[in-house]
């Protein structure tokens, strides 16, 4: 097995991050109970970005494990890998829009 790159040691270090965000992340839902709808919607946003980041982790490393000559399983870690990378991006683009809606939004 070759030398892991720093890319390996990041994606590891991210992984690890996430996992222990999402972890604060629910923790903390729990110890609130009264919430505001504005910040439900903040708290989704970040437990879906973190766990989209988690299977991105995976499937990038997961590429690594499996043997390249399975063409339909690497093609699959593959479009796993970039479909939640995406999906990471629009939820991190999406928090700050929402915030930005929310306060715009007249008070009822």
């Amino acid at each position: 097995m070759a030398h892991s790159t720093w890319h390996e040691y990041l994606n590891l270090a991210s992984f690890f991050a996430s996992v222990a965000g999402l972890y604060l992340l629910l923790n903390q839902k729990k110890a609130q109970t009264q919430q505001e709808e504005n910040e439900v919607a903040d708290q989704v946003l970040f437990s879906m970005a973190f766990a989209y980041w988690i299977v991105h982790c995976i499937a990038v490393g997961a590429q690594k494990w499996v043997c390249p000559d399975w063409t339909t399983c690497m093609l699959s870690l593959k479009w796993t890998a970039v479909i939640s990378y995406l999906l990471t991006f629009s939820c991190a683009l999406s928090l700050p829009l929402h915030r930005i809606a929310s306060t715009q939004q007249p008070v009822e």
